[in-house]
Parts: C-alpha cells; sequence; structure tokens
C-alpha cells in the first residue's frame, strides 16, 4: 500500500505524499474519512479522531503544504500560509504538531475556500 492520498473539498481535489513515519502509519490507518475542517489564518485544522502522542519530530514551524496532527486536539492540520501566531509569511501552528506529509498540488486553491470546509480523505 503506497503512500499517496486524495483530499477531496468540494470541486477542489488535491494529492499528498504520507511520510513514513508512527503518526502517518496511525492516520493512514483510519482512511478513508470524511470531516469537517475549521480555519485559522492561512491553516484548516479538524478532529480526525487520531490519538497520539508528540513525536520525536514534533514542531510549531511548518511549510506551505505540510499536513500534520496536532495531538492536543486529535486533528488534522492543513497548512497554506500563515496563521495568526506567524511571525512572517511562514505558516506557525499554535502549539507544536507532528508532520505527516505534504501536499503535491498547488495549495493556493486553498485560499480561496471558506470559513468551514468537508473534506474527504482517501488513499490512492
Amino acid at each position: 500500500m503506497g503512500n499517496r492520498i486524495s483530499l477531496v473539498i468540494g470541486d477542489v481535489k488535491l494529492k499528498a505524499e504520507l511520510n513514513d513515519t508512527a503518526t502517518a502509519s496511525a492516520f493512514k490507518s483510519l482512511l478513508p474519512m470524511e470531516l469537517q475542517m475549521s480555519r485559522w489564518g492561512e491553516e484548516y485544522y479538524g478532529d480526525c479522531g487520531i490519538e497520539t502522542d508528540l513525536s520525536s519530530d514534533a514542531r510549531e514551524l511548518m511549510e506551505v503544504g505540510e499536513l500534520a496532527i496536532w495531538p492536543i486536539g486529535n486533528a488534522l492540520c492543513i497548512f497554506f500560509g500563515p496563521t495568526p501566531v506567524s511571525t512572517g509569511n511562514e505558516p506557525r501552528a499554535a502549539s507544536a504538531v507532528n508532520p505527516i506529509g505534504r501536499i503535491l498540488d498547488d495549495t493556493g486553491v486553498l485560499k480561496k475556500l471558506g470559513s468551514a470546509i468537508k473534506t474527504k480523505i482517501s488513499l490512492i
């Protein structure tokens, strides 16, 4: 089984690749899923039902297009630009998150979406 996933948000379809980490494997085992996500600056996050601790590679400073798990909220996070706690143009999480992968397509389409989205995520 590969590490490629598909995120479908209305008419928007994005491909992503998951990292080879314990948190990413735990997330992959929950697929397929559909979840409600809320917007916080240029980040979407939503409870995906995962329960995990902070990993050794957890961090707050992210890159555009990164996917992460926020253990405090059992949430998947999609970073596509600055958040309210950013000090520049970089995405920054509210607290440390476990990186699990990266969107392979242009994330600019996410900037046009609203404050709440429904996301379908599946393996490809």
